[in-house]
C-alpha cells in the first residue's frame, strides 16, 4: 500500500488568501512508557518549494529522519521545540501535557505565524486560533516537517537517557513498551523517567521489586541538555481565545 505524500495544498491556499506565515505543529512520544513528550513547530517561507522526502516521521528510517531534520532546520524561517516532562504527564494527563509541549514550541518560534496547523483534533487549551487536520502528518507538509523535528529531538533525548539506564533498551525502543523494555521493568522496576500513570508502570509501582530505580541515578539535566530551554516547571494552560 502506497502512503500519501504530504502536500503544500493547505499552506498555499492560506498564502494565496494573504494569511501570512503558516506554522505546522506535531508531537512525538504520546504513547511510550518512559520519557517526555516533545512537540515541534515549523514555519517555512511563503510559497517555498516542498522538501523532497518529507513524510510522517513514523514512516521514515532513523537515518532519513536525521537527514531531513537538518534540511528542515536549514530551510525553515523558524523552528520551535518544546517538551512536557514525565512529572507533568503524570500530573496533567498525556493529552494536556502534549498541548503544553505544543504551546512551549510555539513560544520558542522566533517568527510569529499568522496561521497555525495542528495534527489531529482541535485543542482549545492551545490558547490561540488554529486549524486541526486529522492525519495532518500524512497530508500536510508543514505538519510532517514538525513531526520529523519532534521525533528526532525526542529520540536524541531518549538515547542520552539510555546511557544511564541501559537495561531498558531505550536506545532502540525510545521508551515504548517493547518486550525487552517490559522484561527490564519486571526485573529492575521503574526509573524516575517512567510515566507512573501509564500501565504497566502503574502495576509495577504496586507490585514491583525492591530494586526499583530512584531519581538520583541520572544526573540532573544530563539527558536533556541537548534540547535548549526545555522548562521543568508546570505552567497553567492559558484560557482559549476566540477564533
Amino acid at each position: 500500500m502506497r502512503h500519501l505524500r504530504p502536500s503544500l495544498e493547505r499552506e498555499r491556499a492560506l498564502w494565496v488568501e494573504g494569511r501570512g506565515l503558516v506554522a505546522g505543529i506535531d508531537e512525538a512520544g504520546r504513547g511510550p512508557l518512559a520519557g517526555p513528550v516533545v512537540a515541534a513547530a515549523v514555519v517555512f517561507p511563503a510559497f517555498y518549494q516542498a522538501i523532497r522526502g518529507v513524510r510522517d516521521s513514523k514512516l521514515l528510517a532513523p537515518a532519513a529522519r536525521v537527514r531531513l531534520a537538518v534540511l528542515i532546520r536549514r530551510r525553515a524561517l523558524a523552528v520551535g521545540v518544546g517538551a512536557a516532562s514525565v512529572h507533568e504527564i503524570d500530573s496533567l494527563n498525556i493529552r494536556r501535557a502534549t498541548i503544553l509541549a505544543m504551546r512551549r514550541a510555539l513560544d520558542r518560534l522566533t517568527t510569529q505565524p499568522a496561521h497555525i496547523l495542528v495534527d489531529g483534533l482541535p485543542c482549545p487549551e492551545l490558547g490561540c486560533p488554529h486549524e486541526a487536520i486529522v492525519d495532518g502528518d500524512a497530508l500536510c507538509h508543514s505538519i510532517a516537517a514538525a513531526s520529523i523535528i519532534a521525533k528526532t529531538v525526542r529520540d536524541r533525548l531518549m538515547q542520552r537517557l539510555a546511557q544511564y539506564h541501559p537495561a531498558y533498551a531505550w536506545v532502540t525502543n525510545m521508551g515504548y513498551g517493547t518486550p525487552e523494555h517490559l522484561a527490564a521493568l519486571a526485573e529492575h522496576g521503574f526509573t524516575a523517567h517512567h510515566r507512573k500513570s501509564f500501565s504497566p508502570v502503574v502495576q509495577m509501582e504496586l507490585i514491583g521489586p525492591s530494586t526499583a530505580s530512584t531519581p538520583s541515578e541520572t544526573p540532573p539535566g544530563a539527558a536533556y541538555s541537548g534540547c535548549p530551554r526545555l522548562p521543568t516547571q508546570l505552567s497553567a494552560p492559558s484560557p482559549p481565545h476566540s477564533a
